[in-house]
């Protein structure tokens, strides 16, 4: 016949097979359970609730989708605004808006569209879209204060050594 092992494999899927069967029958022979009428009641009202939803041309819900702010009747001033007044602008999201609060309060005010250009995620174009909604009322920052970057600082001179110097 087969291995040991393959008689055992083949006694196992049997009796599966044989309790499967044996659980289909029992389950037909006996009668339905019946719902109580109170659970009955609140699903017919679920299934009424749905349908007239359908009816009235909603569509299901999908996700958590939160409501866009209203808009601003005026411009936003970036210099004192908090980052829900700024994230009601277009295209200003969440994260560019806690990032324009962050850059404001680690480094003065803007002052000006171009002040705005030193935001990461802020370029040349995002600035023009946001050229009619945005304001800046405070002085910006003078530049002598900025801290330039490293690549930008001024190379040193080197000084000749002794031995260059001589003839």
């Amino acid at each position: 016949m087969g291995t040991q092992a393959e008689r055992k494999a083949l006694l196992f899927f049997s009796a599966v097979l044989v309790l499967g069967t044996a659980t289909r029958v029992y389950r037909a022979t006996q009668p339905r359970s019946t719902v109580d009428g109170a659970a009955r009641s609140a699903l017919e009202s679920q299934i009424k609730a749905a349908d007239s939803a359908r009816k009235a041309g909603r569509k299901p819900k999908r996700g958590r989708k939160q409501k866009a702010p209203p808009p601003r009747p005026g411009p936003v001033d970036l210099d004192v605004a908090t980052a829900e007044e700024i994230e009601s602008l277009r295209h200003i999201g969440p994260a560019l808006a806690r990032r324009i609060v962050a850059d404001r309060d680690s480094f003065g005010p803007f002052g000006s569209r171009e002040g705005l250009l030193r935001v990461k995620g802020i370029g040349p174009s995002m600035v023009g879209k946001l050229d009619t909604s945005v304001t800046f009322s405070l002085l910006p920052r003078p530049n002598n204060t900025v801290i330039p970057r490293r690549s930008e600082l001024p190379k040193a001179s080197r000084k000749p050594y002794p031995r260059d110097t001589r003839s």
